[in-house]
């Protein structure tokens, strides 16, 4: 056991896994869905792409420098990735014609690079013990790839494997349950020991999944009802998406949730809860 002094701890610098935190990686990911397509389809989709890179590296910069989680942030981030990660992934079948089986295949392997490089730095892939810019690099980083990984899986199961986007949205809906429930019984088996390895594992695969899920869902509403969609229209879903993300940031920002953060010790384990600034 480690001594702790209060030099020696940091603040993750990012936020704990709740369910606010599943709620709002959900909507933030349907409407990355959904922006990406009315940037790329409403107007050039050269300069779409442009917009999304620069918005994606302001709002990525401005959170690197900051020495502390906040939810504004944090949450404009992982908007601005879902929205060029979209991107990303389209550009790679649209543009450059790759069919959606290699680029899954391939951003599944740049997504096991980018864990590979992380664990063999920080000896870690625990979002707990992201306490420092090079951590939040790697995790960013993470996060980027497993948006286009999700992207283009969620794309070979509406379109290649044709289940359309509905049953999509639901077979990775049930595949997330089924990450949570082997979780939940791997608790129960250690006498509800909390395992790091096994938590890491469930984070990270929940995590990408629910990219898909949330996009099938988003491609579901805002798509001609001829290719199985709604016909919703992606502007309207995308303003549909920025209410409940509006009203689950009020309920952070002004402490109705989610006022506990976890203070991380030089060790990289995470430490004891204290009350959020």
């Amino acid at each position: 056991m480690h001594d702790r002094t209060e030099s020696q701890e940091l603040l993750a610098r990012v936020p704990e896994i709740t369910i606010t935190f599943w709620i709002l990686k959900f909507f933030t990911t349907a409407m990355g869905e959904s922006t990406s397509d009315a940037l790329v389809f409403h107007m050039n989709p050269y300069l779409a792409v442009m917009i999304g890179a620069i918005g994606f590296a302001i709002a990525l910069g401005l959170k690197l420098r900051l020495r502390k989680y906040t939810h504004l942030s944090y949450w404009l981030t992982a908007l601005m990735v879902a929205i060029f990660g979209t991107m990303a992934a389209d550009v790679v079948h649209v543009a450059i014609g790759i069919p959606y089986r290699i680029s899954t295949t391939f951003f599944a392997l740049m997504l096991t690079a980018v864990f590979i490089a992380w664990y063999k730095s920080e000896k870690t892939l625990s979002i707990h013990s992201v306490n420092s810019t090079r951590r939040e690099i790697f995790y960013w980083a993470a996060v980027f790839t497993t948006f286009a990984l999700g992207t283009a899986a969620g794309d070979l199961t509406a379109s290649t494997l044709r289940l359309g986007y509905f049953s999509s949205g639901i077979l990775f809906g049930v595949l997330i349950a089924i990450v949570g429930i082997a979780y939940r019984i791997s608790l129960s088996f250690s006498g509800g020991r909390h395992n790091t390895r096994n938590a890491v594992i469930a984070y990270w695969t929940a995590y990408i999944l629910t990219r898909p899920f949330g996009a099938s869902f988003a491609d579901w509403m805002d798509k001609p009802v001829s290719v199985g969609g709604l016909g919703l229209g992606d502007l309207r879903v995308t303003l549909f998406l920025s209410i409940p993300i509006m009203f689950f940031l009020w309920l952070l920002v002004t402490g109705r949730v989610g006022r506990r953060r976890m203070r991380i010790g030089a060790d990289g384990n995470s430490g004891e809860a204290i009350e959020a600034k």
